[in-house]
């Protein structure tokens, strides 16, 4: 059926595709052009092929300061979010809650706030607790930041179980915590994992929460970045823009093309595969 619906659904017109292409074309143009600055030096009147933008970068001991402290950041408070995010999400599912409905929709507050708004929430909260700012309060905010990207994917995966499979475990006399060990956590374990890839994602890429909420001398990878901007672009910079979108294309391309996603897309189709 779906077959004959695409062949007879009528083909888009000829400048739609004309357009879309120019419009992809404009907005890859700034990174085409950031990625071949990387990779050439100017010498006299030519231009010639180079590896010493990476190499200076590889070598720069505060670059790689930044990268560990983005690295150690996205690591800790991905894990952390989570951990806490597939409990909420869980928690949310089995019900049982008076304020239910409020506390499912306070949960997506990051997802519709904007992160200025929030960087500022969050910086005031730290004033206010007293609490000095380095990298544990980079990762108390990112850790708030992600949760609420964990509980929407994993509360998606929940609502497409099968109740029946967790019913006949407790018919069998599993107790709550045996049926969470058992039974749930290996069937949303695809969408965990892509919730994990995601809050590593956000958190390794994110510049303005980290901006807000860091303190001095424990810069991370974007906010390097940023403060090496003001002083003037230069080849290195964009080696290293170069470098972090190369990061984060490799962990999409293995997120999408791991179980953990492919799992996520088809619960929608197939609520009732278990495997």
């Amino acid at each position: 059926m779906s077959d004959r619906s695409e062949h007879l659904r009528p083909k888009a017109p000829w400048f739609a595709g004309v357009v879309f292409t120019l419009v992809v074309v404009v907005l890859h143009l700034p990174l085409l052009f950031l990625f071949a600055s990387s990779f050439f030096e100017r010498i006299g009147e030519t231009w010639v092929f180079t590896l010493r933008w990476f190499q200076e970068v590889l070598a720069d001991q505060a670059l790689a300061a930044a990268f560990l402290n983005s690295l150690i950041v996205a690591v800790t408070s991905s894990t952390l979010a989570t951990v806490i995010g597939t409990g909420a999400a869980v928690a949310l599912h089995r019900g049982g809650f008076r304020w239910g409905p409020f506390l499912r929709a306070l949960s997506l507050t990051s997802l519709v706030l904007p992160e200025i708004v929030f960087a500022l929430a969050l910086l005031s909260w730290f004033f206010l607790l007293k609490v000095t700012l380095g990298l544990h309060s980079v990762i108390a905010a990112h850790v708030t930041f992600i949760l609420s990207y964990v509980i929407l994917i994993v509360s998606a995966r929940l609502s497409t179980m099968d109740s029946s499979v967790e019913d006949a475990a407790r018919d069998l006399g599993a107790g709550e915590w045996k049926l969470l060990w058992r039974v749930t956590l290996p069937s949303i374990w695809p969408s965990v994992g892509a919730a994990f890839m995601l809050g590593f994602l956000l958190s390794f890429d994110d510049f303005l929460i980290t901006f807000f909420v860091n303190g001095a001398g424990q810069d991370t990878l974007p906010v390097k970045l940023y403060t090496s901007m003001k002083i003037g672009l230069t080849p290195k910079l964009n080696a290293l823009a170069t470098l972090m979108c190369a990061v984060s294309a490799l962990l999409l391309i293995f997120a999408f093309r791991s179980s953990s996603f492919r799992d996520v897309l088809k619960a929608g189709e197939e609520p009732g595969d278990q495997r």
